[in-house]
């Protein structure tokens, strides 16, 4: 009797062991599974900087540029880009990952702490030598600090654009919006043409007071902003994607609007 009681419980623990050998990598799985995408087309500007080339594997800067967004591709190795094809990229988008992770001191230390840069190089880049880590976090930081608004992308996969057509119907689609005239329209009149959008947002970690700014946008034929003409940097912050107007027309017809837009930044609590 003894001796099934202790053969029964040797085999529960042997059972559940197996159960949390097994459920434990699928967490850990799930966490590493989705890298963030990006898609543009490439920008290759030449740089001397050598902090510049810290985040090139020594070649030139990379950009890919897709609408409203200027990704600057932060590259562990060197890659061969051609200026003026689309890229899809695949890794980690560093303010997104670094604000997600938050900051206990809201700002006060700086923006963004360094061992969030740190984690978010090992987030893209693991098994890399703790040196060459270091080093690299050391640029991301340095970079973000200055440009907190302005997208930086740890790329661990680069490759052409497979569609053919779908570049061809985007510079279509370019080539049709050239020839739709421009027009300015003050920022008031606008206003009351905004069909929906935030009425605030909340301040970003590293301008944490909060304040109201006056952004220059072109409005497209569609209602929506197609192009952020300033390079304020709580501009750069703003999710355009969420606004939408009235389709805007002169005389009947389709046209593009110069105007301002005012977005007001409530301070982080």
């Amino acid at each position: 009797m003894n001796r099934n009681i202790l053969s029964f419980s040797l085999l529960v623990l042997t059972l559940a062991g197996f159960g949390g050998c097994s459920s434990k990598p699928a967490g850990d799985e799930s966490k590493k599974a989705a890298p963030d995408k990006i898609q543009g087309k490439a920008q290759v500007i030449q740089d001397s900087n050598i902090t510049e080339a810290a985040m090139n594997a020594g070649g030139p800067s990379v950009y890919l540029v897709d609408g409203l967004r200027r990704y600057r591709l932060f590259l562990n190795k060197p890659v061969e880009v051609v200026a003026g094809k689309q890229y899809v990229a695949e890794g980690v988008y560093a303010q997104k990952a670094i604000d997600d992770m938050g900051d206990p001191d809201n700002g006060k230390n700086g923006y963004p702490l360094p061992g969030r840069c740190e984690s978010v190089v090992k987030m893209a880049w693991s098994g890399l030598a703790f040196d060459v880590t270091g080093g690299h976090a050391s640029a991301l930081c340095a970079k973000v600090k200055r440009y907190p608004a302005r997208a930086i992308f740890l790329v661990t996969r680069l490759q052409p654009l497979d569609s053919k057509s779908g570049a061809d119907s985007k510079k279509d689609q370019a080539g049709e919006e050239k020839e739709i005239p421009e027009i300015s329209v003050p920022a008031d009149k606008q206003r009351a043409a905004l069909m929906e959008g935030p009425s605030a947002q909340t301040a970003p970690l590293w301008d944490p007071a909060g304040k109201t700014v006056n952004c220059k946008v072109v409005i497209g034929p569609d209602g929506k902003v197609s192009e952020l003409e300033t390079g304020m940097q709580l501009c750069e912050a703003v999710p355009w994607s969420q606004y939408r107007y009235q389709p805007p027309v002169q005389r009947g017809h389709p046209v593009k609007v110069k105007t301002e837009v005012e977005v007001r930044f409530e301070p982080r609590k």
